[in-house]
């Protein structure tokens, strides 16, 4: 498995992962073509023989946690901003329970670290806490977000570890 910038050649097998394991409530398929020209640097994508097995994605921001016009209006990353944000972590049914998510995670963390980011925010649905907390996130309460009309809660991670 490699991990490597999203490409817009990664769309089509991007999207089909999106839609497979997101409601259509909390899908962003409309936003990925953008996210994959406007982040590069921030949209990675795990891969085995030319095909896509997961992605995470995420712009930087200046505000601790993610605030809903972060999934609906896409912008240049930014040198100086101490957040990266994590809109979307999601791995093809077939590739899950085989650590394609962790490593997407921690190559995530390495590409923030080297970006001189503080913090990684994400917002995940109560029964995911266990699973980010594994991997050293702390839940940070429930957050402000109304995206798909879910209760979401604001976990972060300490890059300065």
């Amino acid at each position: 498995m490699k991990i490597t910038k999203a490409c817009q050649a990664d769309f089509e097998q991007i999207i089909n992962i999106e839609n497979t394991c997101f409601p259509p409530n909390e899908a962003a398929s409309p936003e990925m073509r953008k996210r994959i020209e406007i982040i590069p640097d921030t949209f990675l994508v795990a891969s085995e023989n030319g095909e896509v097995l997961g992605y995470i994605v995420g712009p930087v921001t200046n505000s601790r946690y993610i605030d809903d016009e972060l999934f609906e209006k896409v912008i240049p990353n930014r040198i100086g901003l101490p957040t990266q944000t994590i809109l979307s972590l999601a791995v093809a049914p077939k590739a899950q329970g085989k650590g394609v998510a962790t490593a997407l995670l921690n190559e995530l963390a390495k590409v923030s670290k080297a970006q001189g980011r503080e913090v990684i925010s994400l917002t995940c649905l109560e029964n995911l806490k266990p699973y980010y907390k594994v991997h050293g996130y702390v839940d940070e309460g429930i957050a402000e977000s109304v995206h798909g009309g879910e209760v979401w809660y604001n976990m972060t991670f300490n890059l300065s570890n």
